[in-house]
């Protein structure tokens, strides 16, 4: 093959690599990961310093409520965060409606597990929105937070969390589980059978061996 050749050849890799990399972000990844420490997360030390690293930013939720996002939301308890924008028509409604079958496999343990849905789109995404789409979704649950808020606001929670994206369509699918009070936090792939992930969640909510 001439050297002409293999130059055009590397050329379309790297050009088919990046096209993959670009889609990355929105597209339904695979399987759970290993429980894993979140990366951007530093060393906390007892709930004043959790609060201050997840901040207490206000946000309102699907119901117009305004509530802190670490006192309100996180503190204390086991929670599945997630991104969402309501006029996505494809991983999110999929991904909602996976998160849905999870809450009904808990059954009753459900009501001690928070889940939270921030928006990556909080300028459309207003409460009335995030409100009509839990009704279309089947998902308007008082554990089950959709949150939005000033734009400056939910990019200073995305970003704490690791999620913070330049456009609402390059969030990530990923899904965040953790046990806020004993600090076990873990990523999940949304394409995991919902019992997998039903399955992490009620891992999280038994105590921890020594505490």
């Amino acid at each position: 093959m001439k050297i002409s050749d293999w130059i055009v050849l590397w050329v379309c890799f790297c050009v088919f690599t990046a096209v993959v990399f670009a889609h990355e972000q929105h597209a339904p990844e695979a399987t759970a990961e290993p429980e894993k420490t979140l990366a951007a997360e530093p060393t906390v030390r007892g709930t004043h310093d959790a609060r201050t690293w997840f901040t207490d930013t206000p946000l309102q939720d699907q119901n117009g409520e305004t509530l802190r996002f670490y006192s309100d939301a996180l503190e204390n308890r086991v929670v599945l965060l997630n991104v969402i924008f309501t006029s996505c028509t494809d991983a999110c409604p999929l991904i909602t409606r996976k998160l849905k079958e999870v809450r009904d496999m808990l059954g009753e343990q459900a009501e001690g597990i928070t889940f939270i849905s921030l928006t990556s789109d909080p300028l459309r995404d207003t409460p009335a929105v995030l409100k009509a789409f839990t009704l279309k979704q089947g998902v308007d649950d008082p554990h089950w937070l959709f949150l939005t808020g000033d734009k400056a606001k939910i990019d200073l929670v995305l970003r704490r969390i690791g999620q913070i994206v330049p456009s609402p369509e390059q969030h990530s699918t990923q899904l965040i589980v953790g046990d806020v009070a004993n600090k076990r936090w873990s990523k999940i792939r949304p394409d995991a059978p919902a019992a997998a992930i039903a399955q992490r969640l009620q891992l999280l909510t038994m105590p921890v061996v020594g505490r």
